[in-house]
């Protein structure tokens, strides 16, 4: 019905487009002529002939030849013009007839008349009826004249009567006065000029008429042969296109319409003004003319309307109709994922709890759900609405609407079984609960029940009524017959369930056999009087049996029977509130952990399932597009871009595919039936996750890439084949969200797995995840930096980045830049390696996506082996410094944030803790070498310096922890000065220290540090000769002390008495004396002093000589180390 119906409408439209064509057809193809007045305008202004309008008896159009000087002048192209053009404008009828020409030559010479006769006759283009001439006036002319038409007579044989007139008045005999004109003795009102506008006026309605007649049959002809499209936007696109291509024409109409009423009404007040008999003919066929084309215009116009509201009301249909595919579309998809959803809900329940907890997950899934069904029914209701419209595609329509209503009935049935199913499962487990709860208060009530009571008549009548009360309670709450209920609830049993049920019900079969033997026991002590009897302690086995204590033994008790009974009964009550609450408690307790094993469960169900759609996606990735660029049917439609750069566009996705599909996916699924220790698969494949940092080190070359060339055709075509509604970006992007996707799985399993055992392995895993996470990030930000001449793998593992405020305060630079830095920081960005930190300027953030990154431009670069630290500078908690060859130069750096402050210190004293060990490590292996190549000295003439005995006792007891950093920070000086006897290393003979490298390079160190002299200096310390550094201001002294600043370079000259060296300052030739404490061995570029102070920026900062020193907290003070 729907093609039926679609079949009638395009014929309907067929049929008005034909008669809109027919209508501009007609318009087309009438009053067509070869010229126009606007063409020879100029020409037709000389008025050399011209129409008037008159007639002759028979209805012949009259055309005059007035007197024209010039007209032999006339270029014979003009002359044609004209006359083609003057035939041309009146009606076909009439110009049947043929015409009459008046040929006013009454002032002109015979010689031009017949030039002028002769020259009409070989020209004229259509027919003619008579000529009449109206020969010269003069005497001696109209003689000549008559002589000469005489004998020239065969010369003006023409198919129609040349007639030579001699005055007007002879004229009149053939042509009526009313149909002449002024200049030719007639009546005729003729103003050239006018005629001209007029026929201009015409002409050019005429053209107009004619060009939207044109446009018209365009459109009609686009309009009609337009297919529908299939989707949304084009209809959309198309309708609106349509529409305004129509306004336009309508637009067009109107001017046209309006032009034609504004030609008819001066025609028409030309009429008015003039009499009626001046009006002559071609005026009234003007008139006519005009009429005629508005009537037409006005039928073209309402063809065109009509045309139009059925090409309208097709697309508007169409539209419709897309809008409910569309919608029909996107509410089917929905409704079948939440029909695949609901059918993975096949569980039925373990527990009261588990089933509470399965019928709120269905009432929130049905709720979510609902926004779904309502929509379907909604659009359902839309479908029907539209084929009460009478809409064509009604065939299309019904059955969408039918299997929407069919969708949204089964969508709720399910549901509603689902709900009966789950309302079965928990009045099943309610009954479960509500017999297990009645055989736990048989239970205690039994328990709760005095033995020495019971031995009375009235104790065990009491028991027996208590017994038979509870026993009544049983019809409603035990479970009565076993294949009842396995009948009444067969639709939800399972093997777990029965087997729960079974249980449930021996327990109460078991619970119901002890009460009918204790109601045995009680009626039997009930029938016959017995005497009292003195309660019996319980025997051992049956102690540990009972829930409670008995309360038979109470050791050195001598109450009355009263006071026994009521001590007696206390212990029982105790014991059942104990045991009800304790068992509430191991209820709450295994409900919470059900349903933390439920989440656990939820959450490895979504890691493995997402975990196989990456694989495949990945797997999709590489076979549809990767392996297509190597494929030669494909190569045609690879752009030139993309020839070998496979690697650059995918990266390691292959390495990432192999990874997880052999090897990782399969670990995990070997963690289904214990959630909670998937963490240790993450841990012992967490070097494998490295592969994601080369990935993701490549994406900003491959995003390049993509966007050079992503308008290929040959991933359309891969898409194509594919069919994936995302381009390759997307999944070029899967790698990256995966990674991420880790750690959020990570947290939700941790958070439901406090209390299991693999919860530590999880945590662990987390932080290693978010540890690659941040190397990755880490990364990214390292391959930014530009500028930088080495090799940054060289300057070992990048352990932080970020940016900073920093001001300088170099000791040796210019005084104004000294002033200008604490005012005004320099914003870098740092990156902590381990043996290196660089400081680079961040540059604005540019391009999309992964382009849209940041770079760095190297600045400088300070080897960490050489680099001090003073973790917190006055004023502000977010400072700290990093100094640079024992103070040379003084960076202040300015964290965000004091957290931030915290962990770049943290890590900086790590690295300087890690060089201090390994260079103790050196210097340890060293001094094993000598002592076991030179021979210890005896310490006879010099002994060592104050404190030296009781340093030595130090280091001693510091041997036994070789890795403390208390070693290194004592109240001596931690260079001292050679003992008499042992002279200088073989290395230097002088005192002197070299200037060419400014003192002893690491390559000609043999003793020349701490660590040395502790590990295998059983005597005193020799004198290392060279220069040192100032770490301690020295102002104070006698007149021979020379005053230093911290940071300043001396020589050392002589080595004195109680801890005094008299050195020599190179810069001003100054000589003096200061504490060894406050001198530091100057080793050059690769051995130089470095120091790690936790205390106040102070000039006295601690210092630790040829190694890195730290400060924990807890440790000696550093101001002990000040002179």
């Amino acid at each position: 019905m729907t093609v039926s119906r679609l079949s009638l409408l395009c014929r309907d439209l067929w049929a008005l487009w034909l008669l809109l064509k027919a209508g501009a057809d007609e318009i087309m193809h009438q009053d067509i002529v070869p010229l126009c007045a606007a063409d020879i305008q100029d020409q037709l202004k000389k008025r050399f002939a011209y129409l008037s309008g008159g007639r002759g008896q028979d209805g012949s159009p009259v055309i005059t030849f007035p007197d024209y000087p010039a007209f032999s002048e006339i270029p014979d192209k003009e002359f044609q013009n004209v006359m083609t053009y003057l035939t041309s404008i009146p009606s076909l009828q009439d110009a049947g007839i043929g015409f009459i020409l008046v040929i006013d030559r009454r002032r002109d010479k015979w010689t031009s008349v017949k030039a002028s006769v002769l020259r009409i006759a070989a020209s004229f283009p259509a027919n003619l009826q008579l000529v009449l001439v109206l020969r010269p006036t003069g005497f001696f002319q109209r003689t000549l004249s008559d002589i000469a038409f005489k004998f020239n007579r065969d010369d003006f044989k023409m198919k129609v009567p040349v007639i030579m007139l001699s005055s007007v008045p002879d004229l009149h005999g053939y042509i009526d006065k009313s149909q002449l004109t002024e200049d030719l003795g007639g009546t005729l009102d003729y103003c050239h000029s006018r005629w001209l506008c007029q026929r201009t006026a015409i002409e050019s309605f005429a053209l107009m008429v004619k060009q939207t007649a044109q446009m018209l049959q365009s459109f009609g002809t686009e309009l009609a042969e337009t297919e529908l499209p299939n989707d949304v936007q084009s209809t959309s696109s198309v309708l609106c296109a349509h529409t305004e291509k129509k306004d336009k024409a309508k637009e067009d109409l109107r001017l046209a319409l309006k032009e034609g009423h504004s030609v008819l009404e001066s025609l028409r007040e030309l009429q008015a003004e003039g009499s009626e008999p001046s009006v002559n003919q071609d005026q009234l066929d003007n008139q006519a003319t005009v009429q005629r084309l508005l009537a037409q215009l006005n039928e073209t116009e309402a063809a065109f309307d009509e045309f139009w509201a059925k090409h309208q009301q097709k697309l508007e249909q169409c539209l419709q109709l897309r809008h409910f595919e569309q919608g029909f579309r996107e509410v089917k998809a929905i409704l079948d994922a939440a029909s695949q959803k609901i059918a993975t809900f096949t569980d039925i329940g373990n527990s009261l709890a588990h089933v509470e907890h399965l019928l709120r997950d269905l009432a929130s899934f049905e709720e979510k759900s609902g926004v779904a069904v309502e929509r379907a029914r909604a659009l359902s209701l839309d479908g029907e609405q539209l084929i009460g419209n009478k809409h064509y595609a009604v065939d299309s329509i019904r059955p969408k609407c039918q299997e929407l209503r069919h969708l949204c009935d089964q969508f709720s049935a399910e549901i509603a079984r689902r709900r009966g199913l789950l309302s079965k499962s928990l009045e099943l487990h309610r009954r479960l609960e509500t017999s297990m709860k009645w055989c736990d208060e048989g239970i205690y009530l039994l328990a709760s029940q005095p033995v020495d009571k019971c031995q009375s008549q009235d104790g065990a009548e009491a028991a027996l009524q208590e017994i038979e009360k509870f026993l009544e309670t049983g019809a409603e709450n035990k479970i009565q017959e076993l294949s009842a209920i396995y009948k009444e609830y067969e639709s939800i049993l399972n093997q777990d369930l029965m087997e729960h049920v079974r249980k449930v019900f021996q327990k109460q079969a078991s619970m119901e056999e002890v009460f009918h033997r204790r109601q045995a026991s009680l009626k039997k002590l009930a029938a016959r009087q017995t005497r009292p009897v003195q309660p019996v302690a319980p025997r051992p086995e049956a102690l540990a049996k009972s829930p409670c204590p008995s309360p038979g033994i109470r050791r050195g008790s001598e109450n009355s029977s009263s006071e026994g009974g009521a001590l007696r009964r206390g212990p029982y009550r105790r014991a059942k509130s104990e045991m009800s609450e304790s068992r509430q408690g191991r209820g709450s307790a295994g409900e919470e952990e059900e349903s933390l094993a439920i989440l656990r469960r939820h959450v490895m169900s979504e890691l493995l399932d997402t975990e196989r759609a990456y694989v495949e996606e990945l797997l999709c990735v590489l076979e549809g597009y990767a392996a297509e660029m190597d494929n030669p049917l494909m190569a045609h439609l690879l752009s030139t871009g993309l020839h070998n750069k496979k690697d650059v566009l995918f990266g390691n996705m292959e390495e990432i595919y192999h990874f997880h599909n052999r090897i990782f996916l399969r670990e995990l699924e070997n963690y289904t039936d214990c959630p909670e220790l998937v963490g240790r698969c993450f841990l012992e494949r967490m070097e494998d996750f490295q592969i994601y940092e080369k990935y993701c080190q490549n994406k900003p070359r491959s995003e390049s890439l993509w966007r050079q060339c992503s308008d290929c055709p040959f991933f359309q075509e891969c898409q194509r084949k594919l069919d994936h509604k995302l381009s390759l970006d997307s999944y070029l992007l899967k790698p990256v969200q995966r990674i991420t996707k880790y750690q959020l799985l990570l947290k939700e399993m941790l958070k439901y797995s406090r209390n299991c055992e693999g919860a530590e392995d999880l945590q662990e895993a987390l932080s290693s995840i978010l540890g690659i996470l941040k190397a990755v990030n880490d990364s990214m930000h390292l391959i930014a930096i530009t500028g930088y001449d080495g090799n940054l793998g060289d300057l070992g593992k990048l352990l932080m980045q970020g940016s900073f405020s920093v001001w300088t305060d170099h000791k040796r630079g210019h005084t104004k830049v000294k002033e200008l830095a604490r005012f005004k920081p320099m914003q870098r960005h740092l990156f902590l390696h381990e043996k290196a930190v660089l400081f680079c300027k961040k540059r604005e953030e540019n391009g999309e996506g992964y382009e849209k990154a940041p770079s760095y431009s190297y600045k400088q670069s300070l080897n960490m082996a050489a680099v001090g630290i003073t973790e917190n500078v006055k004023g502000d908690a977010k400072k700290f410094e990093i100094w640079y060859n024992a103070r040379e130069e003084v960076y202040i750096v300015q964290a965000p944030t004091p957290e931030i402050k915290a962990a770049w210190v943290n890590e900086i004293r790590k690295v300087l803790t890690s060089q201090l060990q390994a260079c103790r490590e050196a210097s340890q292996h060293r001094a094993l070498e000598q002592s076991q190549s030179l021979p210890l000295p005896a310490p006879t003439s010099t002994s060592p310096s104050r404190g030296n005995s009781r340093n030595i006792k130090k280091l001693e007891e510091r041997k036994t922890d070789p890795l403390s950093l208390e070693g290194y920070v004592s109240s001596v000086p931690l260079t001292k000065p050679p003992e008499k006897g042992k002279g200088w290393s073989k290395t230097s003979h002088s005192l002197e220290a070299p200037e060419d490298d400014g003192g002893w390079s690491s390559a000609e160190e043999q003793i020349n540090s701490s660590d040395t002299e502790e590990d295998g200096g059983l005597g005193p310390k020799k004198l290392v000769p060279g220069k040192y550094t100032v770490v301690a201001d020295h102002e104070k002294g006698g007149p021979d002390a020379l005053l230093v600043r911290s940071g300043d370079v001396v020589e050392l000259v002589q080595e004195g008495d109680e801890g005094l060296w008299y050195v020599r300052d190179p810069t001003t030739g100054k000589e003096g004396w200061v504490p060894a404490s406050s001198l530091s061995v100057q080793l050059g570029p690769s051995g130089s002093a470095q120091c790690l102070s936790s205390s106040e920026s102070s000039p006295g900062s601690a210092v630790l000589s040829n190694s890195s020193s730290c400060s924990e907290g807890g440790q000696a003070p550093f101001s002990d180390l000040q002179g």
